[in-house]
């Protein structure tokens, strides 16, 4: 795996080889198939970040389901903006459906909020949160993720979906901001 990647002229250092993630999908996956056994549960794949950990996981789920997209947004640069913004809604019943929703990060929580509160709202069956990181100390929502991909610290990721203002997301590991980065990155936040 390379050693520092740059983006938006800022330095990424590796943090999560695709080989370990890739074995992490095969475990949740095989999870999720024994939790979901003779059930046709729908994949919620929360756009753009998932696109990558939803390919991997599904492709280990071997039971029947079906997929759908929504896309919603609540950063701005390495930050959470705390706004989330519905882009493109769902077209689809999900009443009385056991709907697992796939994300690439759970950070703060209010994108997972606020599509749990529109779920609710439809009256799912039930509704579990596939995350490939999370990160707890950053939670202000009251957000427990059943099926965690890694716990991971309070910095910012890229790579393997996850993008820094639209650019990263198609390296195949995930990386995260240099240090030193970080506490430049929070002095400009304050």
């Amino acid at each position: 795996m390379e050693k520092t990647l740059w983006c938006h002229g800022r330095p990424f250092v590796p943090h999560i080889r695709y080989e370990v993630i890739n074995q992490r999908c095969i475990e949740l996956g095989n999870v999720l198939q024994a939790h979901y056994r003779n059930q046709c549960p729908i994949f919620l794949v929360v756009l753009n970040g998932a696109f990558m950990f939803a390919s991997e996981l599904l492709r280990q789920y071997q039971g029947d389901c079906e997929v759908s997209f929504v896309k919603l947004a609540s950063y701005s640069g390495t930050t959470s903006t705390g706004k989330i913004k519905e882009l493109i809604g769902l077209n689809e019943s999900l009443k009385g459906r056991d709907v697992i929703v796939v994300e690439d990060i759970v950070d703060t929580g209010h994108t997972m909020a606020q599509i749990l509160k529109q779920l609710e709202a439809m009256q799912v069956a039930s509704v579990e949160i596939a995350t490939l990181l999370f990160k707890p100390k950053a939670l202000v929502e009251p957000i427990q993720p059943r099926y965690v991909g890694f716990e991971a610290e309070n910095l910012f990721y890229l790579g393997f979906g996850l993008d820094y203002d639209g650019l990263g997301r198609n390296w195949p590991h995930i990386y995260k901001l240099a240090e030193g980065e970080m506490e430049a990155e929070s002095s400009l936040n304050n």
